[in-house]
């Protein structure tokens, strides 16, 4: 089944704070294979991220690959999501429904605070 990928558009007013550093993303925990990006073949991390935006925030995982991660990206830090989706995803493990929403963006650019204002 074909999953549908929703493009995320953030309010001007929007700040996203980096809450980790870039962690390597695992495809498979057994063998320890890296994912990656099926086009570059570039490994895959994952950098949280809050969101702050009309008043709430949200904690998102945002995968990113490693060509996309600027330098001195560490958390802390204002960033932006550059070209961010939104992938909604289900499955049944062991029984039990799981689903949620995965986050993906082609890079995390580095936000002065001139450019934030």
């Amino acid at each position: 089944m074909a999953m549908s990928r929703i493009r995320v558009a953030l309010l001007p007013s929007a700040v996203c704070i980096a809450g980790t550093e870039p962690v390597l993303k695992i495809k498979d925990q057994q063998t320890g294979e890296v994912a990656t990006d099926r086009e570059t073949g570039a490994a895959l991390y994952t950098v949280t991220v809050m969101l702050m935006e009309d008043g709430r925030a949200e904690v998102l995982k945002i995968t990113v690959p490693e060509t996309g991660l600027a330098a001195g990206l560490k958390p802390g830090v204002m960033v932006r999501p550059v070209e961010l989706f939104a992938t909604p995803w289900a499955r049944i493990f062991n029984g039990q429904l799981s689903d949620g929403v995965a986050y993906r963006a082609a890079r995390l650019e580095l936000v002065t605070v001139e450019a934030a204002q």
